[in-house]
Order: structure tokens, then C-alpha cells, then sequence
């Protein structure tokens, strides 16, 4: 084959993951086949604008996963069909060491193990456990929970309303494969979640991106785009925006909802942050909810590793939704849901929700610390941190650098939906385990704001 340049502009996360992606993709898509010599690490650098470094740690990633084998002397080559894992099991990992990870928005876990103890014991004593490995048995009783989760968030909803998904990913794919077709548009934000784009790409339809400021979308981006561009989503995320951690105000809201209900547009609610702040607007469906599709899961408010979500949503859009969300998974693991159902119940959803709160506070008063005198936007109850940076910075070259410095962040380019991409990244506070790698990683970044603008890259 000729030599194997990878596509990585656009990318989610730093140019080193980018790589090891690329390399899984294109093996996955026959792109790579088994036995083929990748470029020397000097050579795909220079070929990427990049540093040896960055290819150096994308290769030794890429063979601890079991995509390559690197022979001394000879290079780095494809190993068999057979003998590449599927998919990426390991890149969520909380690692203890390497690089400080503000680029992951997991949860930490907390209390949730000791919770997690007493559940499974009580579920034991409980009787009979065969409606656990069935089909649904206890069902209503798992959507009556979602209901109440949805209620304390402001959103009057009954169990008929509501589909059990694998978390609230799998809600957004379910409810975009049941609600478009290739060829029809979804309106988000300029900046919006990553994965969103993928979906989007995956099914065929095109993203037309809205303006916004400090609050989201603005009104008068929406109305012009309803009456120029005949969408029939948006998606958006109203409560800590991913990534500009923007909230919309009640009257932001209710004008998005009348724009919405005037011109027949069904909104996707993205509401998985919005159990965090303990005082937020009502959701965007409680404004138009014949028009809403509101999508939340307990992976934020309680532990990271519970993938259950709930799917609230008009009668009229429930069935489709209901057949795409069996068509991917069929349905949700009835003891996660049995264990969800028993947290919200008991209060111990409540707890552990105040104890992602506590813990998002603590590491944004270090960030407010530590980033002061530069601008950057939070809440502090939310789980991370928009960062403007320096005009001698792009977001590209910035989050080379700190990577370089030995610090993962997202730039602006991951989340963007248009060509003109602010310089800013997107810190995540909760993914480290330590409090003190976190004050470590945003050391390092205060730092790079902080050096003069001639001793930067600024082309990376």
C-alpha cells in the first residue's frame, strides 16, 4: 500500500488519540490491512505538522490496545484481523498516571460503590431475582421512577410518557434515528457535543448551526433558520451547555418553545446535566411539550458506570422512538434499571446528586483560583470550565501545547459545527481521580496563558 497518512483534522481530543482512532478506523474499514508497515514516527509527524512525541505516544497507545506490533529494527506494523480488540474498552480509564485528563467528562464515583453494596444486598434478600434476567418484568415500575427523577426537575411527567434507554447517548441516537431521514436538517449550536456531529454524519443529515451568546441559542438565530433552512430537529442542551457551560434563562426558554411550536419543529432537550445546579430554569419541555423530546440518565448525578436514561416524549413521537430504542439494544439491563429505580426511591439518588455537587464546587474554586485574570466560563456546580484564550492562541496550537506540557484538553475544533472556531478549549474537572492531578494540569495551563507570546508556537 501507499504510505498511510491518517485524517485527523476535526477530531475529538488531542492529536495523539486522533491517531490511535484513526488507526482502529481505518483497520475496522479494511483501510489497513494485517501486516502493513505504518510510517516511520518521524515521517507521520512531519507529515502531520506534529511533534515525534505526539506520534511516538499514538503508536505506543495504538500497541497497548493490540492494533499494531512494533518490531525492532524493522517498524511498526498491523496485526492480524483476528488479534485487534474491538472498539476501545480502556478510554475512559482514570489513570493514575501520564498526562493530567481535563478532556473527559466523566463523573467520579464517590460513594456510589458503598451505595451500589447495600442495593445488591438488599436486592438478594428481595426474593426471587429471575425478573432481573428477563424481559421487562418489572418495566412500569422502572418508568415510574424516571418520572419521579423527571418531576424533581421541573417536568411534569407520567411513566406512559417515558422509554428506558442505555443512558442518555442512546436516547439522543434513538430519538434522531427515529425522527430523521437522510437528507433532513438538525439545527444545534455552533458549539455543541461532540458525538452529535458523528450521529449526525452516520445518518445522513445535515447540521445547520444557530448563533448564540452567553445564554445559547438566540431566538432570532432559530426563527430565521426555521423559516430558511425547513428543519425538523434541534437539539440543544439549555441547562450547562456542553462546551460553553451557558444556562438559558425561563425567558429564553419560553421564546425558544414558541418559535419551536409555531413552526411544528420537535426540540431534543439534552437535560443530562440537569440535575446538577440546585437551582436551574424549567426544562425547555415544560414550555412546549408537544413539541419536546427531554433526555436525561443518572450517569451525571449519580456514577458514571450506571448507564441508565430516560427518554420523556409526546404521544405522538413515543412509538418510533420506542422501535428505534429496540432496534439498537432492545432494551435497558433490567437490574441497572432495578438499581436506578431503588437509588431514586430511597433518597440515595438524592445524596449521591449532592455529592457530585460538592464535589463539582470544590474543583471549580480551585479552577476560579488558579485561572484568575484569565477569562474563562463556569458554574460552579458544573463539571467544567470554558477557557477564552489569548489572542496570540488558537485552540489548535493551545491544546498541542499543553499536551506537549503534559495536559489533555479539548479545543474548540471538537465541538464546533461551523468554520469559524473561537480560540477557547473545555477543561473537565471531574475525570481525574485526584484533586491534586487536577491543581497539577490547571498549574500547567495558567502557566501556558501566562508566558509571554513569543515564546509560543503559534502554527502548531
Amino acid at each position: 500500500m501507499s504510505a498511510w497518512i491518517p485524517s485527523i483534522e476535526g477530531a475529538l481530543g488531542t492529536r495523539a488519540q486522533a491517531i490511535v482512532d484513526a488507526i482502529g478506523a481505518d483497520i475496522g474499514a479494511g483501510r489497513l490491512q494485517a501486516g502493513d508497515r505504518l510510517p516511520p514516527q518521524r515521517d507521520l509527524a512531519e507529515a502531520l505538522g506534529l511533534s515525534p512525541n505526539t506520534v511516538m505516544r499514538a503508536y505506543s497507545e495504538a500497541t497497548r490496545r493490540g492494533y499494531v506490533v512494533g518490531e525492532v529494527g524493522r517498524g511498526t506494523y498491523v496485526r492480524p484481523a483476528d488479534a485487534v480488540p474491538q472498539g476501545n474498552p480502556v478510554a475512559l480509564a482514570r489513570r493514575l498516571d501520564g498526562p493530567v485528563d481535563l478532556s473527559r467528562g466523566l463523573p467520579f464515583v464517590g460513594a456510589a460503590g458503598d451505595a451500589l453494596s447495600a442495593t445488591l444486598t438488599e436486592i438478594v434478600r428481595s426474593g426471587d431475582l429471575s425478573a432481573l434476567l428477563d424481559h421487562g418484568e418489572t418495566w412500569g415500575r422502572h418508568a415510574d421512577a424516571g418520572a419521579l427523577l423527571l418531576r424533581g426537575l421541573g417536568q411534569a411527567a407520567e411513566a406512559e410518557s417515558i422509554v428506558l434507554v442505555n443512558g442518555a447517548q442512546q436516547g439522543i441516537s434513538a430519538t434522531l434515528l427515529a425522527l430523521l431521514r437522510p437528507g433532513d436538517t438538525l439545527l444545534t449550536e455552533q458549539l455543541t457535543y461532540a458525538p452529535l456531529k458523528a450521529l449526525a454524519a452516520h445518518l445522513g443529515v445535515r447540521i445547520h448551526a444557530l448563533a448564540m451568546d452567553d445564554e445559547g441559542i438566540l431566538p432570532d438565530s432559530l426563527e430565521a433558520a426555521c423559516r430558511s433552512a425547513a428543519p425538523k430537529l434541534l437539539y440543544c442542551t439549555p441547562t450547562l451547555q456542553t462546551p460553553t457551560t451557558a444556562t438559558m434563562s425561563e425567558g429564553r426558554r419560553e421564546r425558544i418553545a414558541r418559535i419551536a411550536a409555531a413552526h411544528d419543529l420537535v426540540i431534543v432537550e439534552d437535560d443530562v446535566f440537569g440535575c446538577l445546579p440546585e437551582s436551574r430554569p424549567l426544562p425547555l419541555a415544560a414550555f412546549a411539550p408537544e413539541h419536546t423530546v427531554l433526555i436525561t440518565s443518572v450517569s451525571k448525578s449519580m456514577a458514571p458506570g450506571l448507564r441508565v436514561g430516560y427518554v420523556h416524549a409526546p404521544d405522538r413521537l413515543l412509538p418510533a422512538i420506542s422501535a428505534a430504542v429496540a432496534v439498537s439494544s432492545w432494551m435497558s439491563p433490567p437490574l441497572m434499571a432495578e438499581i436506578a429505580s431503588r437509588w431514586i426511591e430511597d433518597g440515595t439518588a438524592a445524596r449521591l446528586n449532592e455529592a457530585q455537587r460538592s464535589h463539582a464546587a470544590r474543583r471549580q474554586d480551585m479552577a476560579r483560583e488558579l485561572l484568575s485574570g484569565h477569562v474563562h466560563h463556569a458554574q460552579r456546580q458544573g463539571p467544567h470550565v470554558w477557557l477564552v484564550l489569548p489572542e496570540y492562541w488558537t485552540a489548535r496550537a493551545f491544546a498541542t501545547a499543553a499536551e506537549r506540557s503534559g495536559v489533555l484538553v479539548n479545543p474548540a475544533e471538537a465541538f464546533a459545527t461551523v468554520t469559524a472556531v473561537p480560540a477557547a478549549v473545555r477543561l473537565c474537572l471531574s475525570h481525574e481521580s485526584s484533586d491534586e492531578r487536577v491543581r497539577q494540569g490547571l498549574t500547567i495551563v495558567a502557566a501556558l496563558l501566562d508566558a509571554p507570546a513569543d515564546d509560543h508556537t503559534l502554527t502548531i
